[in-house]
């Protein structure tokens, strides 16, 4: 046998992760989404659900220590 079972199970695994390549319109679209959607998001939430957001993360930090 030439090739033994640890070649052909690398070469099956190396098959099936290979990347797909990316549509760079795509890419590009996702990207201004994710740049834009945290500061958009917090403008349009109320002071007072930013503060219950905003206390909700200090719990869960100091919570942890």
């Amino acid at each position: 046998m030439s090739d033994d079972l640890n070649n052909i199970a690398f070469r099956i695994v190396k098959q099936a992760t290979d990347e797909h390549v990316k549509n760079p319109a795509a890419v590009a679209l996702g990207r201004m989404g994710g740049l834009k959607g945290g500061k958009a998001r917090a403008e349009k939430l109320s002071a007072k659900k930013r503060k219950e957001i905003a206390k909700k993360a200090a719990n869960a930090r100091w919570n942890n220590r």
